[in-house]
């Protein structure tokens, strides 16, 4: 399997040339993380993921997990490598201060988790659920509640999960059926069934907070009848401490396609003591607090698949001797030219190299953005802020991970028969990759939110912030013919945007996907022009030479796709509409 290096040459770039994050933090009141820090935290999460975690991906996926007597044991070195992170701190990156937490910009964070997720998203999937619980709380929940769980949460000395969906409704969360029974003293007994619960158990922690969907006996249907309660696997005396277990249990483990290193588990909840979470029969959007985190946090996933695919591949071709190059021999000393030489294997690279940095640089202003939106002072400023975040999360999550299996499945092509072999890694990166395009919402619903919901909101006000932090990374370009370029991409995306966004309802369902993918190629060819524009002027003469490489690779040969996603989602719905069925009478 080939050795994972986090690329901090690029992130680097991209935080200090790019985004300059330091007049970023300048302008929110956090002066004090500097270029100098950035860095430090930046070499130390990458020694971090390569030497401790990284070395645990293969045996993990090897293991998998098991459940005897009502306990989850992880693979080996999974649980002490965990208990080494939250030592150095790294779960606590986040957290607020008032609770131990560090409370570092999300930009600071977000390379950190990319690096932990191209390591071994196995191993990153649990701590990033707790990151999401801790959100939830910290907004929704009572003082009690924080008090009680935000310290150990933050610190990681307990783990998050997210427990939406059960056996009979999948993503229709108004189909769900826990109930949950209120107490004299205030708590509510929980009693359920929830799959698919990722770190549902495992032998990391002492405790662990399961963040539950219920209904209250007197709720109305559908989704409007919905809370959030919070559910411990351990009781917490009024000293904090921990006392009895809770009647929450795993039921199974799920045998998965791939990510066998997490825990995946059915979840039993008999009569559980939890605590509400929020306002009664508003847990639906008390949850997407967790839901919209996880599903940028599921986009890195995707971005940490890629970089790896691409580190392998290159790595591979590189080595592998076969052939000669169609321009003649490169190594005449050796009996044949590495694969690298290969048109068609520098095509696969470059697709690889072109998705995965152009999706890190949509990830890192994306981080900026939630910067923003947490510590700038004017109200306007952070509600713009929410505004791109909104805008952008189906398609960082939706987009970022069907380039995973494309790049995933591009490495096993790299690496011919071998690819196919689970030796190499690449296999496993596909298995690994396949759900990050399921959970948390399948990519079809991140596109229809993204097309029906987000695009015509606010009579277009989440477009608008969105083209607006798009033309302001225009604005600093210094080449001014492929600025005019950018502009015009950037231009063509937001007029189609505004032209879709009074076509009728069942127009926009057929076009979701289509629209999605166009809107991704093209904000990641204004990023691709935006960014090689800046690293002209580095002197690192291989990040220069490299960027404007890749830059024109992208807009030769990955940014026509917008054309075909153009043409299909300007195209009626007819065909895809069926009443009842009837149009596949003929199967």
């Amino acid at each position: 399997m080939p050795q994972y290096l986090a690329p901090t040459t690029d992130m680097q770039f991209l935080l200090h040339d790019w985004l300059q994050v330091s007049e970023h933090y300048s302008q929110l009141g956090l002066s004090d993380f500097d270029k100098e820090l950035v860095n430090e935290i930046l070499a130390q999460g990458a020694k971090f993921a390569e030497q401790v975690i990284a070395p645990l991906n293969r045996e993990g996926d090897e293991q998998s997990c098991k459940l005897k007597d009502g306990n989850v044991s992880t693979p080996n070195g999974f649980a002490d490598a965990y208990k080494e992170y939250i030592a150095n701190g790294w779960n606590a990156m986040l957290g607020n201060a008032e609770y131990g937490g560090q409370d570092l910009p999300y930009s600071i964070a977000v390379p950190v988790h990319e690096m932990l997720n191209s390591a071994n998203v196995s191993w990153r999937l649990i701590s990033m659920l707790t990151e999401s619980s801790v959100l939830a709380i910290n907004k929704h929940g009572s003082q009690a509640l924080k008090d009680t769980y935000l310290e150990k949460l933050i610190s990681g000395e307990w783990t998050g999960t997210m427990c939406l969906t059960e056996p009979h409704a999948g993503t229709d969360l108004s189909l769900l059926s826990t109930k949950a029974e209120p107490q004299d003293d205030g708590s509510f007994l929980i009693t359920g069934n929830k799959i698919f619960i990722s770190g549902g158990d495992q032998d990391w922690t002492d405790n662990i907070i399961h963040m539950v969907l219920a209904r209250l006996p007197d709720a109305p249907a559908g989704v409007k009848g919905i809370s959030l309660f919070l559910v411990p696997k351990i009781h917490v005396n009024e000293n904090g401490q921990l006392a009895e277990r809770n009647t929450v249990t795993p039921g199974s483990l799920e045998k998965k396609m791939g990510l066998k290193g997490c825990p995946t588990c059915v979840m039993n909840f008999d009569q559980a003591k939890g605590y509400l979470v929020g306002e009664a029969n508003k847990g639906l959007a008390c949850m997407f607090t967790m839901m919209n985190d996880a599903r940028f946090q599921v986009g890195l996933q995707g971005l940490g698949i890629a970089e790896a695919a691409f580190q392998g591949s290159l790595e591979y071709a590189r080595e592998r001797l076969q052939s000669r190059s169609p321009l003649g021999a490169q190594s005449p000393d050796e009996k044949a030219d590495p694969i690298l030489c290969q048109p068609d294997v520098r095509r696969m690279i470059l697709t690889q190299k072109s998705l995965a940095e152009g999706c890190r640089a949509l990830a890192l202003l994306y981080a900026t953005q939630m910067d923003i939106e947490k510590h700038a002072d004017d109200a306007d400023t952070r509600k713009m802020a929410s505004n791109v975040l909104a805008f952008l999360t189906p398609i960082a999550k939706g987009f970022m991970t069907d380039m995973a299996t494309e790049t995933s499945n591009l490495g096993i092509q790299v690496f011919g028969g071998h690819g196919y072999i689970r030796e190499w890694g690449m296999e496993q990166l596909v298995r690994d990759s396949r759900i990050t395009q399921l959970y948390e919402g399948t990519n079809g619903i991140q596109a229809a939110d993204l097309i029906s919901r987000k695009l015509a909101r606010d009579d277009g006000e989440l477009l608008q912030s969105t083209f607006n932090v798009f033309s302001s990374q225009i604005e600093k370009m210094t080449d001014t013919s492929q600025q005019t370029n950018a502009q015009a991409l950037l231009e063509e995306w937001h007029d189609l945007s505004i032209k879709l966004k009074s076509q009728p309802a069942v127009s926009l369902a057929g076009a979701a996907t289509d629209y999605m993918h166009y809107s991704a190629y093209c904000l990641l060819g204004v990023i691709w022009y935006c960014t090689a524009d800046q690293a002209a002027q580095s002197p690192n003469q291989s990040l220069n030479h490299g960027k404007r490489a890749t830059c024109d690779f992208y807009m030769k040969r990955i940014l026509p796709r917008k054309d075909l996603y153009q043409t299909n989602l300007l195209e009626n719905a007819e065909d895809l509409l069926a009443i009842n069925g009837q149009e596949f009478d003929y199967v």
